[in-house]
Order: C-alpha cells, then sequence, then structure tokens
C-alpha cells in the first residue's frame, strides 16, 4: 500500500486561513491515565460520540500496546466515515507495521509517530546523539508512508527541546513525508509566551513550514494546557490535541470542550473556527463519564454541574434582568441549560421567579413570610427544591394551584 501524497496537500491547503483541526486523543492519550480505561466495546461507543461531534482526527489508540488495543483501533478504523483515524506508533519496524495493518479498512488514515527529541530525553531515556534522533525519525516516517494516508511527527518533550534542533528534525521530518509536525509539550512545563515564541520560530526556521500543519499537544502539569493551545493558535498552530473533560496523563491534556469554546467565544480575538457540533459538547462529556465511571467536576469549565448554574442572590438578580451579566456563553450551545439554584446564598428575585414558574400568585406579604422561612431552611439544607417551595407555601397559604403540587425538584 502506498497512499498518494496528494491527500496530504488538500487537508493541508484547507486549513489555510483561520480553521483549526481538532485532534481528540481521549481514546489513546486520555484512557491510558489511571483510572479511565476503556474497553473495545466503550471505546467504540465513544469513538461514534467523537464523529458526531464534529472531530476532525480520532487517535483510536497504540496497536502495538496490546492486542485489545489493536483490535479497537481496527474496529474503529473500519467503522467511522467521516474523521482521520490515528495510532501512534514508536519510531521502530513493529509499531509502524502494527499501526499500518490496524489502519488498513480506514477511509482516511494516519500513522502519528512520536521520538523525544530533548537533551533530557536523548540522554536519559535514548541514549542518542542529535544525529542518531535525526536518522531514526526520517527512516521511522519513510516507512509509514508507505503504510498510511497521512504521517504525524511528534517531537517528545519538544518544549525542552533546543530550538535550532527542533526545528531542524523538523525540517527533516517534512522532507521524509510528514504532513503534520506535533510539538507536545510534554510535561506541562512551559508557559503562554514561550509556547508562543517556540511556535513562531518553528514556522520561520523548519524548511517546507509553508506546506505542513503544525500541531499543538499541551498537558496541564501546571494548569495552562489550554491556555498554552490557544497560545500556540495564536503564532500559528492549525491543529490542537486534546481529549474530552481534559482527562490524560498525570493532570491530564488541554481540555476540548474549553478550547473549542473559547475559540468560539472569542472569535473576534483568535479569527479561527473549528468543525465541532458544540451543542454536542454536554452529552459527549457525559458519556465518557458514564463509560469511565469517572465523574465530572461540578466546576469544570463548560461541562460542569456548575458550569451555568447561580445561586448568589446579586448574581441571580442579574440574570434575571439579563443573561449577558453573567454567562459568557449561551448553555444550549454546549446542549446545557441556565439553573438558578436556590441555596442559603438566594435572594428574593430569584425565589420570587420560581415561585411564579410554580404558578404562585405572590404578593408583597406573602414573599416576605416565605422568605423568612426559605432562609431558615437553608440553614438546614444545602439546596431546596420545588416540593420544598410549595411546602413552604402551603404553611403560608390556605391554597396553591394543584399543578404546582406535580412540579418535580
Amino acid at each position: 500500500m502506498n497512499p498518494a501524497h496528494q491527500g496530504n496537500t488538500d487537508a493541508v491547503e484547507s486549513d489555510v486561513g483561520g480553521r483549526v483541526r481538532i485532534f481528540d486523543t481521549t481514546l489513546r492519550d486520555g484512557e491510558q491515565a489511571p483510572g479511565f480505561s476503556m474497553d473495545r466495546r466503550a471505546k467504540l461507543r465513544m469513538a461514534h460520540a467523537l464523529e458526531d461531534l464534529g472531530v476532525d482526527i480520532i487517535e483510536a489508540g497504540f496497536p502495538q500496546a496490546s492486542p485489545d488495543d489493536f483490535a479497537a483501533v481496527a474496529e474503529i478504523a473500519r467503522t467511522l466515515k467521516a474523521p482521520t483515524i490515528a495510532a501512534l506508533a514508536r519510531c521502530q519496524e513493529a509499531d509502524i507495521d502494527s499501526a499500518g495493518k490496524a489502519l488498513q479498512g480506514a477511509r482516511q488514515s494516519r500513522i502519528h509517530l512520536f521520538l523525544s527529541t530533548s537533551p533530557l530525553h536523548r540522554e536519559h531515556k535514548l541514549g542518542k546523539s542529535r544525529q542518531e534522533v535525526i536518522d531514526i525519525a526520517a527512516t521511522a516516517i519513510r516507512r509509514a508512508r508507505t503504510l498510511a494516508h497521512e504521517v504525524e511527527f511528534s517531537a517528545e518533550d519538544a518544549l525542552r527541546t533546543e530550538p535550532d534542533f527542533l526545528a531542524e528534525v523538523f525540517s527533516v521530518a517534512v522532507e521524509a513525508g510528514a504532513s503534520v509536525l506535533n510539538a507536545p509539550d510534554t510535561v506541562g512545563y512551559v508557559t503562554p509566551s514561550e509556547i508562543h515564541a517556540m511556535f513562531t520560530y518553528l514556522r520561520e526556521h523548519v524548511r517546507g513550514a509553508e506546506s505542513v500543519v503544525f500541531s499543538a499537544h499541551c498537558h496541564d502539569d501546571l494548569g495552562m494546557a489550554v491556555a498554552n493551545s490557544l497560545a500556540a493558535i495564536g503564532a500559528g498552530a492549525r491543529q490542537v490535541e486534546c481529549t474530552i473533560n481534559g482527562i490524560g496523563e498525570r493532570a491530564g491534556n488541554a481540555a476540548l470542550e474549553e478550547v473549542v469554546m473559547a475559540l468560539r467565544t472569542r472569535q473576534p480575538l483568535f479569527r479561527v473556527d473549528t468543525g465541532i457540533v458544540t451543542q454536542r459538547l454536554f452529552p459527549t462529556s457525559r458519556l465518557l463519564a458514564e463509560l469511565t465511571g469517572q465523574a465530572v467536576p461540578r466546576n469544570k469549565a463548560i461541562v460542569g454541574d456548575n458550569a451555568f448554574a447561580h445561586e448568589s442572590g446579586i448574581h441571580q438578580h442579574g440574570m434575571l434582568k439579563h443573561r449577558g451579566t453573567y454567562e459568557i456563553m449561551r448553555p444550549q450551545d454546549v446542549g446545557a441549560k441556565t439553573s438558578l439554584v436556590l441555596g442559603k446564598h438566594s435572594g428574593r428575585h430569584a425565589l420570587r421567579q420560581r415561585l411564579v414558574e410554580l404558578e404562585f400568585a405572590v404578593d408583597e406579604a406573602t414573599l416576605d413570610a416565605v422568605f423568612e422561612s426559605f432562609k431558615n431552611l437553608t440553614d438546614r439544607q444545602r439546596s431546596i427544591t420545588n416540593d420544598d417551595l410549595v411546602a413552604l407555601m402551603d404553611k403560608h397559604q390556605n391554597h396553591h394551584p394543584t399543578a404546582a403540587v406535580a412540579v418535580q425538584s
């Protein structure tokens, strides 16, 4: 099999002028994190959800890691039609051949090669010189080009690699046939200004830079994975590698939903778009939580239960006047909804609004009495349900609409 290089050229040209491709590695980098493993059936179900989400590239796994991983990649490659299916491989013949075989059924396939380049990794992990690393990369890329439609080359620990050497490795990678160059912040070490500077340098110094896509893969060890990914995009990266809910090794990866909604919400600043169907973000997040048994933190940006929830009376009053006072995104754009939570921080405006929604006619005197009882109740329980409110109104009024009794919390 020797797929034509023509497919790569079209893919690269389509990214010029503001399209960022979303490379999802939930099924590979995310799934290999402790506590997040998925069996083959779960992986296939998640892959279909990622396809529905509009992900451009799905990294389905690491075929050489195990027979089950190989089978999962092969099944996803055969089944999915829209996205490019990628398989990870070390720059070793056995890995490359395994990846190529697993991807044979894919409509569009990509072998994702990685090789350490930083001085720390060269000395302590590989025991290789600069020239040996270059030679290994070139040989591996040429082999992979005969087995897949595209080759992506990742310089592991790129952001701690000498810039001149990284540019040289990438230049050789382009000459050997790689169409995507990934400069990962493997250990989540750099800051946004540093990664912006590195991507700017690479685009200026890599030979053939204009013919390839530069990719960012950022880890969250210092809590800057999303910020670093956005900085790389600002410096010309047109592929970002991320995971649903930010799962991944150690502290995780850049969260897909956060990157995508940052680009959408601040579109005038970044001036780029993605192909993600954002209304699918919340259900996709919840599916992953179901498949892995790992709940989404309540305060998680974009998809957490509290992302569009408001309990503070000041905030609730503002929201009732105009949503834009405290929400910079429309919750329906991510498949969620606004929630005005009634608790000890809530005020009279939110209480009145909820009672109106329950079809109670509330005068000021009744509201004063109910509000006092409401506040006393919040000292004993964290949140107040609709049933609680019906009981309070029953206490302070002689009657209430029968429709209200049926409202569930």
